[in-house]
């Protein structure tokens, strides 16, 4: 055991990945403990969290939030600091006291709080899978200049860090991660014309946020993951491969040169992986029960139907492409997914969307980060555009 307790920020506390977070951090309380925490919004139950982990240091992104919580000084324990906006995010990741900052935003807002983590010398376990299909490279490499490790929390990724350790890069063939097929997967392909927000969020086996759960209904959730492997493991975009799992059990398999494949099963949970990023290299009692082998069950493996999931094809392309492609996939399917889930887009039409904007973007094959940048907030004002009016 650890001489003293190992302690976390985390950023998106409020969020489903930062439920199952504090989950693990209350059943290990000897082994860790929770020094910051922001959320995007809902102040009173940041208060609440703050209140129950004695946590004083608080981020509210949302200025009216902040300011419903600065006139509500009571909620917090007695001496707390509130921190605003993204600066206030930034602050959190490079808090003195913090050893792991868990980034676990929606969106690409958590890079900046990232890459603060990584220049104070911080390790960091990565929820927000957007950080490295916008940044990759650039992500990577200041971790390195830094000294930092980048563990893994996404379940898929936490699977093919553990499967690889060990292991040399040179003996790996390929990586194969699981999808679920998400809510849809058994749909006739006539039907998802007339899929609805409520339809998409009845995801089969996760429980998630909205965005994650329609990404996993088309398939991008699992493109995003395929680039973010890319960046994390040092793969080529051909050593990257999916296929669909129903059962969400096993999360990865590995294929090495000598053509043998390791696999990493565990219960369809986030507080595995995440377990996993924070105590690693420790693996104390889980926080959830294993898998039991005396219960029958089937695992269940078949190739993606790349006309029906048509996000995984675009994201092999812009796998290939590199630069700023990446960048404008992510940044296309957020402005998408956002209007599908306000009633404005038809299911069938995000995907559209993003090739369009994908074909009218500018090929940018090494840009540097500012043009990442520009790239994503360009790729937003097209497939704004490319949207229907909205209702008056």
């Amino acid at each position: 055991m650890s001489a003293r307790r190992k302690r976390i920020v985390l950023l998106g506390a409020t969020g489903s990945i930062g439920e199952s977070t504090r989950r693990v951090i209350a059943a290990h309380r000897d082994r860790l403990e929770l020094v910051a925490v922001a959320g995007r919004g809902r102040w009173e139950q940041l208060a609440a969290i703050a209140r129950e982990h004695g946590v004083r240091e608080v981020g509210i992104f949302d200025e009216g939030a902040l300011a419903a919580a600065r006139a509500s000084p009571a909620a917090f324990p007695p001496g707390t600091r509130l921190h605003g906006g993204l600066e206030g995010l930034r602050e959190l990741a490079r808090l003195p006291e913090a050893d792991l900052v868990l980034v676990a935003v929606v969106g690409t807002l958590g890079l900046e709080p990232a890459l603060a983590a990584i220049a104070a010398g911080k390790d960091l376990a990565l929820a927000s899978k957007e950080i490295l299909v916008l940044a990759g490279p650039f992500v990577m490499a200041e971790a390195r200049r830094h000294g930092v490790r980048i563990l893994p929390v996404d379940s898929e990724h936490n699977a093919v860090f553990q499967c690889l350790e060990g292991h040399p890069a040179a003996a790996v063939r390929r990586i194969v991660l699981t999808a679920s097929g998400g809510a849809f997967r058994d749909w006739p392909a006539e039907r998802l014309a007339q899929a609805t927000p409520a339809d998409a969020l009845r995801h089969p086996n996760w429980s998630m946020g909205p965005k994650i759960t329609v990404d996993s209904a088309t398939l991008a959730n699992k493109g995003l993951e395929l680039i973010e492997a890319q960046h994390l493991f040092g793969l080529r975009p051909e050593q990257c491969g999916a296929v669909l799992h129903p059962q969400s059990i096993v999360h990865c398999l590995v294929e090495f040169t000598d053509g043998a494949m390791l696999a990493q099963l565990c219960p369809p949970s986030m507080t595995f992986p995440i377990q996993h990023a924070l105590l690693h290299p420790e693996r104390p009692p889980g926080t959830e029960p294993a898998l039991s082998l005396e219960r029958a069950f089937g695992l269940e493996f078949r190739p993606v139907d790349e006309a029906r999931f048509p996000m995984l094809r675009l994201a092999r392309e812009v796998m290939v492409a590199g630069g700023a492609a990446p960048a404008a996939y992510n940044a296309a399917n957020e402005v998408a997914v956002a209007a599908f889930l306000a009633g404005r887009l038809p299911f069938l039409a995000i995907p559209r969307v993003v090739e369009t904007v994908l074909a009218e973007m500018p090929t940018l094959p090494s840009p540097d980060l500012a043009a990442v940048l520009a790239a994503d907030a360009e790729a937003r004002r097209r497939a704004a555009a490319h949207l229907p009016a909205a209702n008056p």
